[in-house]
C-alpha cells in the first residue's frame, strides 16, 4: 500500500509542477511575443483548468475511498 501512495505522492507533485511551469512558460513567452499574446492568455487559462480538474479528481477519490472504507 506504501508503494501507491508514494506513486500517487508523485502524481499529485508532477501535475503541479507541471501546471505551474506551463504557466510560467506562457507567461514569459506572453512577454516576447505581443502579437500571440491571446493564444498564450487561451493557453494559459486552459492549463488553469486542467489544474481544477486534476486536484478535483483527486479529491473525489479520496472522499470516496474514505467513505467506502
Amino acid at each position: 500500500m506504501d508503494i501507491l501512495k508514494d506513486l500517487e505522492l508523485a502524481f499529485i507533485t508532477l501535475i503541479r509542477l507541471g501546471a505551474i511551469l506551463r504557466v510560467v512558460y506562457c507567461f514569459i513567452s506572453m512577454g516576447a511575443d505581443e502579437e500571440q499574446s491571446k493564444t498564450y492568455k487561451k493557453r494559459i487559462k486552459n492549463t488553469i483548468i486542467f489544474y481544477i480538474m486534476a486536484e478535483c479528481i483527486w479529491i473525489i477519490k479520496d472522499l470516496v475511498l474514505d467513505y467506502y472504507m
